[in-house]
């Protein structure tokens, strides 16, 4: 009985039948990963149009048409609209820059059908079919070598590894069982996994959703995304709002036709209060805030598949990042140089690599052992270092490849050269222990190689050995072997730190977020790259720990790791499951297939849109089209700012509403005439609404953003100390403008007259309000100057119909106005400034207590 699993037994020499294919093509389905299906225009329409925050805006609107007030109806609509259509953009927008990232490559698959060998697309290889594998080429299913000749491939979409692995072809009899990616001298062959050196015939054992890609498919469809907290606490706040201001409505118009008799004016007073009270502009500020920081941050290439994300960046307490593609350049370069008289060159702390003759010597021979088209990342590192010109300059044709297999971990190439210099030249590279073989190394000098091999690979760098010989005119031996190789030094490289790693790791460590970094690639080389990129490296997680520990153990110790090493990718989201258990809010990097399910469970998915697998990019939240691992730190920068505003837009809106409610209200009072009407009202929302959706979202951060600690992840998004201060600037303004009205109506004033001075009181005290409330953490100065278009044009239109309102006749008796006089303006103006000194005095006081040591 036979242990291998299905689909392992070997094919006929001459692979499948064109009709076998066939049959299994259809009864097996195309090899292609399920995934929804590319979301199209109008269904990007109907999720905007099904949003809870944006069906409340219309049904607002909906409110104001059935009480006749067209106007406010129609504004509301075409804030509606506006924001509907910036979100349809920008997801539009989205989508096909994510299908143009998906098209970028056309996988195609070179199979042996009937013994002949043809090219079709990697979606029509089957399970059981024979594909030749050569350099350059990805393997388009899960399958074992059936023959290989030095065949090395880079599975580092699945493991995390950037250094390639070298598989063992197993024969006509197949292996014995499955393995996962990752270990050398293995037969088995992923899906994924690009050749960077030999070629070989691979036996497909696996396609679509059964291979080891489509099991990562089938952990992400058993993943559900988390409501945005966000939209939570708003869609809470919106409903509290809306019943208040229904309840003291139907209360308002009770009273006053109870106590004064006109019905008539009990309506319209209930009907005013009502429309000071209903909260449209939350959503509004919600949708639209959220859709311009998607816009934003598109500009600064990163997309943004889910906006609701955004804000949540802000709260990010912790953020775990892989290392290959993410932190670092996911290529090869040679770092440091040792010559065999023990001299040692390395490459300085800006790049550069000043390198002498023998030095240069030594790169050459790396050339001359390497593809003359590298594919292998190590030997493109020696390309990029030595430049080809230069190094084939004194040799002719290549006379012999001896490739590297098993038995010698080394690979050495003949070229032609002068007779007169001896003949050909020979160049080897490979692991330091078969140079050291092949060269004949003992005693003291061996001793000094393996010194130096362990120094350098201390520093987290593959270490390579290098030797050169001369051999005369005439056929090259059957053996690497039979060579009189001399060794001539060490090379190490490394797959080299993101320049702007260091300084991003730096602020998020000023922002209060941990770094993790989480990489299946080594120990040593995983702490090598931690302390270069900032990361705390003294306590180090390794897979094989993880799997010994219960969450309980694996959450107490992730209390000081920073970082895990050879993690496997269910371990993965098993740490980033257990941070979230711990109430931290996980923002998770990553590029590769394996960096799939983590990127959809953490809150915040941050995928690398330039080298990220679709997968990836597809399960994550944001996609970074630059790689540039520095703009998380200026997303998060971004989302922090956007909640920044978002609060101080919210505190606007609870503050403003105050004395418009209290002016409402105040007629019934205290037996004055009705001083706001719904029309009026309904003009001072239009002065609302763009005031904290458009002003309020343009403004510029705090200068203390990044050095403020994550918000606490169940911090409400009005807090009790937003609503009592935002209260008290709205008791202000309203009792300066009560004030004032009831002053001004004890002195016989006419009530058109009084109406227009209240008007304007509240207009400026709405203004003053804004202009302190622009900044939080700075004096009014700092704020005046930093620029703010849309406040400048905010204000402006407010100045100039304040103005019509009082020169315009037509206007005016819309409004029921009469113009005032100058003792009135003066007045006005001087309430004004008593509003504005007045909230910023309590700004300042709210300053000082915050900053007061505890």
């Amino acid at each position: 009985m036979s242990l291998s699993p299905p689909g392992l037994e070997a094919p006929p020499p001459t692979g499948l039948t064109d009709a076998e294919a066939a049959r299994r093509l259809q009864a097996e389905g195309f090899n292609v990963l399920p995934r929804q299906g590319r979301r199209t225009l109008f269904r990007i329409l109907a999720d905007v149009l099904r949003e809870p925050m944006l069906a409340l805006l219309l049904v607002a609107g909906g409110i104001y048409m059935a009480l006749g007030d067209r106007k406010e109806a129609l504004v509301l609509a075409a804030f509606a609209v506006l924001s509907g259509l910036i979100t349809v953009v920008q997801e539009a927008r989205t989508e096909r820059a994510l299908e143009a990232l998906r098209d970028l490559t056309s996988p195609r698959a070179l199979v042996i059908r009937g013994g002949v060998r043809k090219r079709i697309a990697g979606r029509e290889v089957v399970r059981g079919d024979l594909v030749a594998l050569n350099e350059g080429d990805r393997a388009p299913a899960d399958g074992w070598l059936y023959e290989g000749r030095g065949l090395q491939v880079d599975e580092s979409l699945l493991t995390g590894e950037s250094v390639p692995v070298r598989k063992a072809a197993c024969g006509p009899g197949g292996p014995g069982a499955t393995a996962r990616p990752g270990g050398e001298d293995l037969p088995f062959i992923f899906a994924g996994a690009l050749v960077v050196a030999g070629s070989g015939l691979c036996v497909v054992t696996a396609t679509g959703a059964s291979s080891e890609i489509g099991r990562i498919g089938g952990v992400l469809a058993s993943l559900e995304t988390e409501a945005p907290r966000l939209q939570r606490q708003t869609r809470r706040l919106v409903l509290g709002f809306a019943a208040a201001g229904l309840a003291a409505s139907l209360l308002a118009t009770l009273l006053y036709g109870l106590l004064r008799g006109g019905w008539l004016e009990a309506a319209l007073a209930g009907i005013a209060l009502g429309m000071a009270m209903l909260p449209e502009e939350f959503p509004l500020v919600l949708t639209i805030f959220l859709a311009m920081g998607a816009m934003r941050m598109s500009r600064g290439r990163v997309l943004t598949r889910r906006a609701a994300a955004i804000e949540t960046l802000g709260s990010a307490t912790v953020l775990c990042t892989d290392k290959t593609g993410t932190l670092t350049e996911n290529r090869m370069r040679i770092e440091a140089l040792h010559l065999a008289d023990g001299r040692t060159a390395r490459r300085g702390r800006g790049g550069g690599f000043p390198l002498g003759p023998d030095f240069l010597d030594l790169v050459r021979l790396g050339i001359l052992a390497s593809a003359p088209e590298p594919v292998d990342p190590m030997e493109v590192a020696f390309h990029d270092l030595g430049g080809d010109p230069a190094a084939r300059s004194a040799v002719g044709a290549l006379v012999a490849h001896y490739p590297l297999d098993r038995a010698l971990l080394a690979m050495t190439q003949v070229w032609e050269g002068d007779p007169a210099a001896g003949g050909c030249l020979v160049a080897a590279k490979g692991a330091p222990e078969a140079i050291a073989d092949l060269c004949g190394l003992a005693g003291a000098d061996r001793t000094r190689m393996e010194a130096a091999v362990d120094a350098l690979a201390g520093q987290g760098l593959r270490v390579l050995g290098v030797a050169d010989a001369r051999w005369p005119e005439g056929p090259p031996p059957a053996s690497q072997r039979d060579f009189p190789l001399v060794f001539r030094g060490l090379v190490g490289l490394a797959d080299p730190l993101r320049a702007s790693v260091p300084e991003a790791v730096r602020q998020c460590r000023a922002a209060g977020i941990r770094v993790i970094m989480i990489t299946g690639d080594y120990p040593q080389t995983a702490r090598a790259i931690a302390r270069q990129a900032g990361i705390d490296a003294d306590d180090v997680l390794t897979g094989a720990e993880l799997a010994a520990l219960d969450d309980a153990g694996l959450a107490q110790r992730l209390r000081t790791v920073g970082v895990c090493a050879r993690i496997l990718p269910e371990q993965k989201l098993r740490l980033v499951e257990a941070l979230k258990a711990a109430d931290e809010v996980v923002a998770m990097t990553g590029d590769g297939v394996n960096d799939a399910p983590s990127l959809k469970a953490a809150h915040i998915g941050i995928a690398m849109g330039g080298r990220g697998a679709d997968v990836a990019r597809e399960a994550s939240s944001l996609v970074l089209l630059d790689d540039d691992f520095g703009s998380i730190v200026r997303a998060i920068g971004m989302g922090r700012r956007i909640y920044d505003n978002l609060r101080k837009a919210m505190a606007f809106i609870v503050a403003a509403h105050i004395p418009i409610a209290g002016l409402a209200l105040l007629p019934l009072l205290t037996g004055m005439p009705l001083l706001l009407g719904p029309f009026h009202i309904a003009v001072l929302e239009m002065i609302i609404d763009p005031v904290c959706a458009l002003v309020f979202e343009a403004e510029v951060e705090e200068g203390d953003l990044l050095q403020r600690p994550p918000r606490p992840s169940d911090e409400p998004l009005v807090s009790r100390g937003l609503v009592g201060g935002a209260l008290l600037q709205g008791a202000l303004i309203l009792l300066v403008a009560a004030g004032l009205s009831l002053g001004l109506w004890r002195t016989g004033l006419d009530a058109d007259t009084l109406r227009s001075a209240t008007f304007l009181a509240l207009v400026l005290g709405i203004v003053a309000l804004i202009l302190v409330n622009r900044r939080f953490s700075a004096s009014l100065a700092s704020a005046v100057r930093r620029p703010n278009p849309a406040l400048a044009v905010v204000l402006g239109l407010v100045t100039l119909g304040l103005l019509a309102s009082q020169v315009l006749p037509a206007l005016a008796g819309l409004f029921r106005f009469a113009p005032l006089g100058p003792h009135e303006a003066a007045l006005v103006l001087l309430a004004a400034l008593f509003v504005f000194l007045g909230l910023e005095g309590l700004k300042v006081l709210w300053l000082r207590r915050r900053l007061r040591p505890h």
